[in-house]
């Protein structure tokens, strides 16, 4: 199962509250195995899933060891520390060592606002407004409300997008966390403005695979009713019409293991040229542009850069 927190915890998974009794866990297990095996009319992702869950807390030792946290794995991309469970945010211009590459001009919190309303709503529901002992503790963060994990999930990936970035090197200016407009809560993600063009971006994670059907991201994690890609281009529109600038690319990033390709693009529509991509894949899309997009001028891009600056704000 993945370790974002955004996934489906194997409760979840199997249908049940995390105090049933092991006989109630074992029950809901062997029930739902019927129901999903694809001899009898499942699928065999939905399977997998419940057999996955299954290996999590099928054993009482492993369910406790779960329980406790110890089952989940942080790395790299998630933000993690060496002692395990989810840490603070790490500034992409601050993180790791000073060597020789110089890095992307960089403004803004990335994940900031997720960050602050997860701590928020987490002394909210652990602490009745006390602040928890360690309110990234991996066991606490699992037995949290799915919408609670998934702002966490939200921070770490605008956050591992930044850092993914940041390395790009002085030909680029990233822009996080940018508001869209005063009269409204949206925001963009990223703003990446370089050689290929100006790029709008959107670090998600919803917690497993996701794919392109028709022209739009669809995914069992995805909510009902969301629309990334509109809506991505919904924001982009309105700040692009009050800076005075236009996008080459809209981009919604992905854990790379979320996506069965390194990359998609849509095709037609409205959307055409809209991607979702693979985080690892996301610098060279930067460096190269998408498609066919042409490259800018130096000083169309210091033109852009001006005009950012002076538009841009953060929420």
């Amino acid at each position: 199962m993945s370790d974002s927190p955004a996934a489906p915890t194997p409760y979840e998974v199997l249908g049940v509250r995390s105090t049933v009794s092991q006989e109630e866990l074992r029950r809901a297990y062997r029930r739902l195995l019927r129901r999903t095996h694809p001899d009898t009319g499942g699928s065999a992702a939905e399977f997998q899933a419940v057999q996955a869950a299954w290996e999590l807390v099928g054993d009482p030792e492993d369910r406790a060891r779960y329980d406790r946290g110890e089952a989940v794995t942080v790395d790299a991309v998630s933000g993690g520390g060496a002692d395990g469970g989810f840490s603070a945010t790490v500034h992409p211009s601050r993180a790791g060592g000073r060597g020789p590459t110089v890095r992307a001009r960089s403004y803004g919190h990335p994940g900031g606002r997720a960050r602050e309303r997860y701590l928020a709503l987490m002394r909210e529901w652990a602490g009745r407004g006390a602040e928890p002992a360690d309110p990234y503790d991996p066991a606490l963060v699992r037995s949290a409300p799915r919408e609670l994990r998934q702002l966490l999930a939200e921070a770490l990936a605008e956050e591992a997008t930044a850092r993914a970035v940041s390395g790009l090197g002085m030909g680029f200016t990233i822009w996080n966390d940018v508001a869209v407009h005063p009269s409204t809560d949206a925001k963009l993600d990223h703003i990446v403005l370089g050689p290929a063009g100006l790029f709008a971006i959107r670090s998600a994670d919803w917690g497993g695979e996701v794919k392109l059907s028709k022209g739009e991201l669809v995914g069992g994690g995805i909510p009902p009713g969301e629309e990334p890609l509109r809506d991505l281009a919904a924001a982009a529109r309105s700040f692009g019409r009050q800076a005075g600038v236009r996008f080459t690319s809209l981009i919604v990033v992905v854990p790379d293991e979320d996506l069965a390709l390194p990359f998609d693009i849509v095709q037609r529509g409205r959307l055409a040229g809209a991607l979702v991509v693979r985080r690892s894949l996301l610098p060279r899309i930067l460096r190269d542009g998408a498609e066919s997009a042409g490259r800018e001028s130096v000083d169309r891009v210091f033109e852009l850069r001006t005009r950012l600056q002076e538009a841009v704000r953060f929420v």
